[in-house]
């Protein structure tokens, strides 16, 4: 007899199969019911609960270069499972083992109460006599994305990926199947849809997440992956369903293997996965809640602190007492809370390939630095500093204290990007040398902020005690994250902001430490509207950063435009606010005591878009947050595509069926005295707004009366 195992919990349900020949079978995973008739028998096979693949094994069917039918993933039988509780949920593990090669293994689920999202990873552990190679294990594997609804694959299936890149950061783009090239024509091809990522930049390309909506029933699957590194995720058909498998680095992709030894344990990246009834704006709901929950707590992501940076449309990584100290009076009569001075400061000249000692230079601050952090200090905010510790530059003075076990090597020769190396963390000098930098900022200098850029991609990898380049490359990215949480034990409350020339490295296992995130690293504001507005979706909005920089030369609309930019998220303010006219300068500060009315919200609201999800070519873009009855809502009129003596362009319908029905009460809450026309059709839930040109934006406050 087959043994069933049914797990219903915070509105999900996940279905398993114990065969008669002990086989592990995920059936379902999904917020509807299961219906045991959408899964023929002979489809069953293809259900396994995960995949994988080990060297010198075999591997059946068309496969192609996708990770389905694996070996021993084809041959791995029950080994029991437990069912418990803890602090955080439900919690399901399941034992399988290959009688061939003793190899065990446990496939985790965590629950979180109250949310739709499972935290899912595989633990292999050699229980044999011989050492074994890994080549792919898969964290999550589900077959029969498909399985619901009358209507065919290509009709019902709507992929949602969020493509990125330096200063373009997500966007967002939706695919039907056959427009990604995987038409139903078969049961199985060798046709895979993918994303993958190689290197120590995690969001070099794409965002580690995506999602998935079924049309036909209405439902939606959705999945991040949490690592700061190699990752991939595949798309798939078999015995004409589809299949999901989710994975950190593998060999084929991402030049990751590793050798377990007899005893030997391996734990693979952690995933996140969740469905919901409803769209991709009800799944980022649901992951914006489980973000909230698997992040450190920290007091930052409740207070929302103003910071002022001095590099973008500013400094430019060029500061010095004299330029630093009216900019520093001026951040502090628009009301910063934080001063942060960005790069240079550590050098005379020019610093790109000499950082690595991390010294003030006496050239730029003759006072010393201290002076200026002191006065930052008795402007009532709190200083902060620059750092890249994950590499040495090429001409770093440095260097002379180091030798090649610090430092990322492949084929005998230290792996050099951006004139930099990148540091090896799993180095205990390393760890030190880290450890005393930041020792010196926060103890003797008192600096409560740190910006941690990361400007480099370190590539497939190193090769020094490592299996293979790959798995030198993980190991890192672990004791990377090992160092940061012993910075944060030791220092609880010292701000770090997580970049990587921006948005590189946007992702969960960097920001369930980091409090906050910086967007992109876009000079022009009128193109980081979409990158703000869509940056919700990736993170939560309190851990956002986003660069708001009136310009010198602009007026008052664009400094109107920068503000609305960062209001909803984490003000990241930048320019040159001393060089402003009283009048510029006067609403940044009214943009900015606004801001502090509302922030307690924030870490509480949930995003949607009345626009859908924007991009870099939309002419109007929308980001709202809503917390119970309580909705902010940003509008941009980024450009025109129709002319602008036109009426059609300065107006625009922003559908809210949410709201369909009800009395509102509604504000132009950001800026004041501004022209700001709106039209509310309760009976269609329609808010119809009026910009007056192009390059404006609004902030609106609305309360739902009943």
């Amino acid at each position: 007899m087959s043994q069933i195992i049914e797990i219903h919990e915070n509105k999900m349900h996940l279905i398993l199969e114990v065969t008669q020949e002990e086989e592990v079978l995920l059936l379902h995973f999904g917020a509807r019911p299961f219906a045991s008739n959408n899964v023929q028998a002979g489809q069953k096979r293809s259900f396994r609960l995960m995949e994988l693949q080990l060297t010198g094994e075999d591997r059946d069917e068309y496969h192609g270069r996708t990770h389905r039918a694996t070996y021993p993933g084809l041959r791995m039988q029950y080994d029991g499972h437990v069912d418990y509780r803890n602090t955080y949920g439900r919690k399901l593990e399941i034992g399988m083992v290959d009688p061939m090669t003793s190899l065990k293994t446990v496939q985790h689920f965590q629950f979180y109460d109250g949310i739709q999202t499972v935290r899912s990873w595989v633990v292999l552990n050699n229980q044999g006599p011989k050492p074994l190679g890994v080549e792919y294990v898969s964290s999550f594997a589900l077959t029969g994305l498909d399985k619901e609804g009358s209507q065919d694959r290509g009709d019902k299936m709507k992929l949602y990926i969020p493509h990125t890149g330096w200063q373009s950061e997500l966007q967002w783009r939706s695919y039907y199947l056959p427009e990604l090239g995987m038409s139903h024509l078969i049961d199985r091809t060798s046709k895979r849809i993918y994303c993958s990522n190689t290197g120590s930049w995690s969001a070099a390309e794409h965002i580690p997440m995506a999602i998935l909506e079924n049309g036909d029933d209405n439902s939606t699957l959705f999945w991040q992956i949490e690592h700061n590194g190699s990752w991939h995720w595949e798309i798939v058909d078999q015995s004409d369903l589809l299949t999901l498998l989710i994975s950190g680095p593998n060999e084929h992709d991402n030049h990751w293997w590793t050798r377990l030894e007899p005893g030997e344990e391996f734990v693979s990246v952690p995933v996140a996965v969740g469905s919901v009834v409803g769209d991709y704006q009800e799944a980022i709901g649901q992951l914006t809640k489980y973000r909230r929950k698997i992040r450190r707590p920290n007091e930052d992501n409740r207070t929302l602190k103003v910071i002022f940076n001095d590099y973008m449309n500013c400094l430019w990584g060029k500061p010095t007492t004299k330029k630093l100290l009216p900019l520093i009076d001026a951040a502090a009569e628009v009301g910063s809370e934080y001063f942060c001075i960005d790069a240079g400061w550590y050098a005379a000249g020019e610093w790109w390939d000499g950082v690595g000692e991390w010294l003030p230079s006496e050239e730029r601050f003759p006072e010393g630095i201290k002076y200026v952090l002191d006065y930052i200090r008795s402007k009532g905010m709190v200083p902060g500093l620059w750092l890249e510790l994950e590499v040495m530059g090429i001409n770093s003075p440095k260097l002379v204290e180091t030798d090649d076990s610090w430092f990322f090597m492949r084929h005998g020769k230290r792996v050099k990007d951006r004139s930099r190396y990148q540091l090896d963390y799993r180095n205990p000098k390393v760890v030190a040398h880290a450890n005393e930098v930041i020792r010196r900022l926060v103890e003797d200098y008192g600096v409560g902020y740190i910006k941690m850029d990361y400007n480099i991609n370190a590539g497939i990898g190193t090769e020094t005690d490592a299996d293979s380049c790959g798995d030198g490359l993980l190991q890192h990215n672990r004791a990377y994250l090992n160092w940061l949480d012993s910075i944060f034990d030791r220092y609880p409350d010292l701000v770090i902001e997580n970049c990587s020339s921006g948005g590189m490295r946007m992702d969960y296992a960097m920001l369930s430490r980091h409090s906050i995130q910086s967007t992109s690293d876009q000079e022009n504001y009128a193109n980081y509207a979409a990158i703000a507005a869509a940056s919700p979706s990736a993170l939560t909005p309190e851990q956002s950063a986003v660069w708001s920089y009136p310009l010198r030369e602009g007026d008052d609309e664009e400094v109107v435009f920068n503000m609305v930019n960062a209001l909803l998220l984490r003000v990241h303010q930048s320019g040159h606010l001393a060089e402003l006219s009283p009048r510029r300068r006067e609403l940044v500060k009214e943009a900015l005591d606004y801001y502090k009315k509302i922030r307690t919200d924030i870490p509480e609201a949930l995003p949607f878009w009345p626009l859908g999800l924007p991009t870099a070519q939309n002419d109007w873009v929308s980001l709202g947050l809503r917390k119970e009855d309580h909705i902010y809502l940003a509008v941009w009129r980024v450009k025109d595509s129709i002319p602008e003596n036109d009426g059609r362009s300065a107006r625009k319908m922003l559908p809210l069926q949410f709201l369909k029905g009800k009395t509102l009460d509604i504000q132009c809450a950001y800026p004041q005295n501004f022209a700001c026309d709106y039209t509310w059709t309760a009976a269609l839930g329609e808010l119809e707004v009026v910009l007056p040109a192009s390059k404006t934006a609004r902030l609106y406050e609305i309360i739902v009366k009943e």
